[in-house]
């Protein structure tokens, strides 16, 4: 997975809500897991901006309820800071589902999207409505 260009403020621990911002049928998640994330013991990880996360659907459609599903996280309410020195914080916390080959699931995603999660998932811009 590609470095990111920010200080990502790591806010999302586990059992932590999610909005869904895309079309894929589903509408929150509940946080399980981080992917790809080591820990130290007795810390409890935690994800932010561009993470890769496993989480259970919650609401939505009963083909996607209570099954995992792999989930990109696009908005966080904790800001962030970026390398120029400007901190940028969103209104919610929200994902998109991703597939195995980390490629989205919905075709349209909706309000804005990070930047840093385009450097890393870049199929994502081509469904953003807007990019910040």
């Amino acid at each position: 997975m590609r470095a990111l260009t920010a200080r990502v403020s790591k806010s999302l621990v586990p059992g932590a809500v999610i909005t869904c911002a895309d079309n894929s049928g589903a509408l929150v998640f509940r946080m399980i897991h981080i992917i790809g994330k080591g820990s130290r013991k007795g810390r409890m990880s935690a994800a932010g901006i561009g993470d890769l996360v496993r989480a259970s659907v919650i609401k939505g459609s009963p083909t996607y309820i209570k099954k995992p599903v792999r989930v990109v996280i696009i908005r966080t309410r904790k800001e962030m800071r970026r390398a120029n020195g400007m901190r940028v914080k969103f209104e919610d916390n929200a994902g998109i589902m991703v597939g195995d080959d980390n490629l989205p699931v919905g075709t349209e995603i909706k309000g804005a999207v990070a930047r840093e999660v385009v450097e890393r998932f870049v199929k994502a811009a081509g469904i953003a409505s807007k990019v910040v």
